[in-house]
């Protein structure tokens, strides 16, 4: 649903539903009395974050000058890296039901402050408010800038886009798109089936199976060497380019994996995730698909991504009673495999506008 709401709710709507239904959920949690609200919040809650997961980046690549949206979509990540950090470091302080409560706020926190931002300029341009959207990248861009060149850009962009059909679900899947689909799909295939979220979700137990006194000493070393490769990855984004970090990543990821089925040392697995593999396949998503079918398209990138998240997480546990030096070696292939996939398939998009990344990956999808 996470496109469709955007599209006909704007960015900024899709957001203040997405909180709501976030803020249901973490309450649900916090006076839950049986498993069956704990069932309802946590259902609440990642329908909230679907959407979120999707249309934050896309709507950061919107507003963004082409020179600084790396960077500024990969902060995404960093702001997710840094709240997942603190809630297990919460969680090793707190009860659960207080962690529920602090996770209330942030979700409020962003209800209010989507009042004071700007709707996205290129959706408000897709469905014709062009009086509102000069007035949304003035305010983007600053009183003195000269947005003509920008305006006209998307303005142009967006009138070819609309003299063409009406786009469908089955339209996505047209030769024209295969390029994009192929790059945006198996990015998130790539990433989730990296193990990444199996990791995560069970580090504590992987530490303490692999020598550790506690799961805690493990889960704290594993975050503190997150965040500072995140913010490396965002200093990065814009100056070595989208491809170089993917590929060093995934490389990073592929040597972690390895390691940790010989020895567990998973420090290495998350940092090199956290530098490339983690955030930037959300900022090629949000590039690379025409305006048209950036709805659609959006919706099956973020389907596919926790969809795969979830059969990894549901799958993680079996696969270490079968062979806990197994599965790491299967993540590795598969963090392996990633760097073919992006040396061949996935284009370089720093230093384009969205306009010129969409013209460059789907060269006929403005043909009539």
């Amino acid at each position: 649903m996470s496109g469709r709401i955007a599209d006909v709710l704007g960015r900024r709507g899709a957001m203040w539903v997405a909180d709501i239904f976030c803020i249901i959920g973490w309450l649900a949690i916090l006076f839950s009395k049986g498993a069956w609200v704990l069932d309802i919040g946590r259902l609440s809650m990642g329908y909230g974050i679907g959407l979120l997961s999707y249309v934050v980046p896309v709507y950061i690549a919107e507003i963004t000058p082409k020179n600084l949206r790396g960077a500024f979509t990969t902060v995404n990540q960093l702001m997710i890296c840094i709240g997942a950090s603190l809630t297990f470091l919460f969680g090793t302080m707190v009860t659960w039901r207080t962690l529920a409560l602090l996770g209330t706020i942030p979700c409020l926190v962003q209800f209010i402050g989507l009042i004071f931002i700007p709707e996205s300029p290129r959706w408000l341009a897709k469905v014709g408010k062009v009086e509102d959207f000069e007035f949304s990248l003035r305010r983007l861009r600053g009183n003195n800038a000269d947005i003509s060149e920008e305006a006209a850009e998307i303005r142009d962009y967006t009138e070819t886009i609309q003299r063409l059909p009406k786009a469908k679900t089955l339209d996505l899947f047209q030769r024209k798109y295969a390029h994009s689909l192929i790059v945006g799909v198996g990015l998130m295939v790539l990433q989730q089936f990296g193990g990444v979220n199996g990791i995560a979700f069970y580090a504590s137990s992987i530490f303490v199976s692999a020598g550790f006194s506690s799961g805690n000493v493990g889960t704290i070393a594993m975050v503190a060497v997150q965040i500072p490769m995140q913010i490396l990855g965002v200093l990065l984004m814009d100056k070595s380019g989208r491809r170089p970090l993917l590929m060093i990543s995934a490389a990073g990821t592929c040597l972690g994996c390895s390691l940790a089925g010989l020895s567990f040392l998973l420090q290495v697995y998350t940092g090199s995730f956290s530098l490339g593999m983690g955030g930037i396949p959300w900022v090629i998503m949000s590039e690379i698909f025409p305006i048209n079918m950036k709805g659609t398209a959006g919706s099956l990138v973020t389907l596919v991504s926790w969809f795969g998240s979830w059969i990894v997480s549901y799958a993680f546990n079996f696969l270490m009673e079968w062979n806990s030096a197994g599965t790491f070696f299967i993540f590795s292939s598969i963090c392996g495999f990633t760097i073919l996939f992006v040396a061949k398939l996935v284009p370089e998009t720093m230093g384009l506008t969205l306009e010129e990344i969409q013209a460059s990956m789907n060269p006929f999808s403005m043909a009539k």
